[in-house]
């Protein structure tokens, strides 16, 4: 009994595998991929942010 189960969570796990990384999609059950346009466009430019250290992480530790 103890097999079986074992079994049906590691063919559970590969069917879970298989279907995120789209090889079903032949049989058409692909995952939808959910994208934010919207979020891209409100995105902080990294090149334009200065990180300065602060008293805290300058201090020496005891």
């Amino acid at each position: 009994m103890l097999r079986l189960l074992l079994l049906l969570l590691l063919l559970a796990n590969v069917a879970y595998f298989a279907w995120t990384r789209g090889t079903l999609a032949k049989l058409g059950l692909a995952p939808t991929h959910l994208t934010e346009p919207m979020r891209l466009q409100q995105q902080v430019h990294p090149e334009l942010l200065l990180v300065t250290p602060t008293e805290a992480a300058s201090a020496p530790a005891r």
